[in-house]
């Protein structure tokens, strides 16, 4: 395969801020609300009567993370909604709503299908009409099977460089961490949400963390550079890692993206 300009790069939970985005765009509509209980589209799911959109966007939910099962990401293999559905419910709930911050991708599969329901279309279609038409992006899609230019994941060790066997099965991962995009995309995308192209100022700010309370906001999060506030999200596959990060005052942006990684992404783009 020749690699290019245009080959993209898996981004991982960078997903999760477009995933949220979307959810802020139903709210925008006022087809949905922060204040929607999970019971009303999904009552099967432990303390559904207590977890709101807003919950589940902000890490607040209480809910676990699916692509861990007996302390091993297990969603490398193919596998069914159901089985994944099955999962969070028996995974259950590990706090309360609110009572503290825990990282879930469990909550951002459900935000995802919550999404399918209310467009009536699949997640790709979602992101196709709401996000890559409207601003005219070549280079960054969701996930559907056979894609071509993409870069494979690699790992370290040993001294050398080892193509992966396997990573995620990007089907398991919709909504969570399964675009891919080119670092010129990824721009595109974080510019325009700044410059409210995509959802008003005001709801932006919903969207953001509140600084020196929050490190989390509901899709994006806080990168403190000794004082230089960026805001945005970090991704990461089996072999392929990704920071797409904002900063307002200087009209900036940085979208990190690599196939394999000696350096973690968080240090790299300090230096």
């Amino acid at each position: 395969m020749i690699y290019n300009q245009s080959t993209k790069y898996q981004v991982g939970s960078v997903t999760k801020m477009i995933t949220a985005v979307l959810i802020f765009k139903l709210i925008e509509d006022n087809k949905l609300h922060l204040t929607d209980k999970l019971a009303e589209f999904y009552p099967q799911i432990p303390n559904s009567d207590k977890i709101t959109i807003k919950h589940l966007l902000g890490h607040t939910s209480g809910l676990g993370s699916y692509v861990v099962k007996d302390g091993e990401v297990w969603v490398t293999e193919k596998t069914t909604d159901k089985q994944i559905m099955d999962l969070i419910i028996q995974q259950g709930k590990n706090f309360e709503p609110d009572e503290k911050v825990a990282y879930s991708n469990s909550a951002y599969y459900l935000l995802a299908k919550i999404l399918e329901e209310k467009y009536r279309k699949s997640y790709q279609k979602i992101v196709r009409n709401e996000i890559i038409k409207p601003l005219g992006l070549k280079n960054l899609d969701s996930f559907r099977p056979n894609q071509k230019n993409v870069y494979p994941p690699y790992r370290y060790n040993d001294n050398s460089w080892h193509l992966l066997d396997k990573d995620l099965d990007f089907l398991n991962v919709i909504g969570v961490g399964d675009i891919a995009a080119t670092s010129y995309d990824l721009n595109v995308f974080v510019n325009n949400l700044f410059h409210n192209n995509i959802i008003k100022k005001e709801t932006l700010q919903l969207m953001e963390p509140l600084i020196g309370k929050e490190n989390w906001g509901r899709g994006i999060a806080v990168w403190d550079f000794e004082g230089t506030i960026f805001y945005g999200h970090g991704g990461d596959t089996l072999g392929s890692h990704a920071v797409l990060i904002y900063n307002k005052e200087a009209d900036i942006s940085i979208a990190y993206n690599t196939n394999g990684e000696r350096i973690k992404k968080e240090d790299f783009i300090k230096m």
